[in-house]
């Protein structure tokens, strides 16, 4: 029998609330011997409190870009970004961030609990305190008994758990994922996706969730926003109404499910061929001769 999660709380927030993320106008430019390459233009999104939002577009759309931008890993050429009404011109100190390769992100050398606990450190949080958020995450992810081990003693799986506990410990008001799931197998995929879910519902936070997965996107969020190619816009921002529990094998199996994960598939496949608007009239893949 499998978990069901929780419904989706109410996808957007009372209209006097602030914004998590606000972006508007976003450029970035990257400038070289060889002249300049516009990753992103004139983008722009907005991210209420408590959303959990996937975004999907063809490969080099330049989501990485994106989300590094976000992060303060990279400065923007124009534009505005802002977490919480203050423009980003840094790490943020209320993000943590989630990427796809674990085995670079957690310290071999660290046990469990101490790769948790190491960004409460740097956060200067109370020691006890500290010992208190560490036993909670790690026991919510699902890693109880295991606080001690070292990553490589753990799975993959069991790693990324650990990488999900270290942000859910820091108490992020955004939690960025990177194609989160990308390096697991399909099973603990399907695991990972309804741990996330459910800590999601139980702590509130808000989650902009990157992922080549179109079925994981749908069965995630929200709402999906799929971007363009190079240079970068929104392409469209499409609401997941799905009624009832999460429930992977349920909720997949619905004639809404399947009808929402079409249409984010065409709109990705639109991308692919160059539309920078809809209604995209264009042909949805490229023509392959047979010999």
């Amino acid at each position: 029998m499998t978990q069901q999660t929780p419904a989706s709380p109410q996808a957007q927030p009372p209209a006097h609330q602030q914004p998590v993320l606000e972006i508007a106008g976003l450029r970035k430019v990257y400038t070289g011997r060889r002249g300049s390459f516009e990753a992103i233009a004139d983008l722009a999104l907005t991210v209420a409190p408590g959303e959990f939002i996937s975004v999907v577009g063809p490969s080099g759309a330049g989501k990485t870009t994106l989300l590094r931008c976000i992060a303060g890993l990279m400065p923007i050429t124009a534009g505005t970004l802002k977490l919480e009404g203050r423009q980003v011109d840094g790490p943020p100190a209320d993000m943590a961030v989630v990427l796809q390769e674990y085995g670079r992100s957690l310290f071999p050398w660290m046990t469990v609990a101490q790769n948790v606990e190491l960004p409460l450190k740097e956060k200067k949080v109370p020691k006890a305190l500290r010992r208190q958020k560490v036993e909670e995450a790690i026991e919510a992810v699902g890693l109880a008994g295991s606080a001690d081990k070292h990553p490589w003693e753990l799975s993959g799986g069991m790693q990324q758990r650990v990488a999900i506990a270290r942000a859910v410990a820091y108490e992020p008001k955004l939690l960025m994922m990177d194609e989160p799931f990308a390096a697991v197998d399909a099973q603990t995929r399907a695991e990972l996706e309804d741990l996330v879910l459910r800590l999601w519902r139980q702590l509130g936070f808000t989650v902009l969730f990157v992922t080549h997965d179109i079925d994981e996107s749908v069965y995630l969020s929200q709402r999906v926003v799929v971007l363009t190619t190079s240079p970068t816009q929104v392409l469209d921002d499409i609401p997941i109404e799905l009624t009832g529990p999460r429930s992977q094998l349920k909720t997949r199996a619905t004639p809404e499910f399947a009808a929402l994960r079409t249409r984010v598939y065409e709109t990705v496949q639109a991308a692919k061929m160059g539309a920078r608007s809809l209604p995209y009239d264009g042909p949805l893949t490229a023509t392959v001769p047979v010999v």
